[in-house]
């Protein structure tokens, strides 16, 4: 195999593995729903700048560079349910699995701006 074959592989396989990794870390629409009447707290890991243009209402905004530092602040019990989102799903599965290394029990990743938007909108 030449050089840009073995490229190109690897390059799929990435963007594979990212898809998978998404897929296998967010919530169902029932699960999320199901946590959001619970009194789930909904956070947003996308960057300031992000959250300022366009959020989700009731939701809070915690970049996933500083999850781990000030999640202790916005949630102390570390039974807390949480729901992360953010753009497309890869940084709030990113920041559940932070979360749930941290010690937090019930940490799940909503995906997408969009499929937190539709869970919200049928809480």
């Amino acid at each position: 195999m030449n050089t840009n074959t073995v490229t190109w592989i690897v390059i799929a396989g990435v963007i594979v593995a990212f898809f998978l990794f998404q897929r296998l870390t967010q919530a169902s629409p029932a699960t999320a729903r199901e946590w959001l009447n619970k009194g789930a707290l909904v956070i947003d890991v996308r960057s300031e700048d992000e959250y300022r243009e366009k959020h989700l209402p009731g939701t809070i905004n915690i970049p996933l560079g500083r999850l781990g530092d000030e999640i202790g602040k916005r949630a102390p019990d570390k039974d807390k349910p949480i729901l992360l989102h953010c753009l497309s799903g890869g940084r709030s599965g990113m920041g559940a699995l932070t979360l749930k290394k941290m010690g937090y029990t019930h940490v799940l990743n909503l995906g997408s701006y969009g499929s937190a938007e539709k869970a919200l909108k049928e809480k």
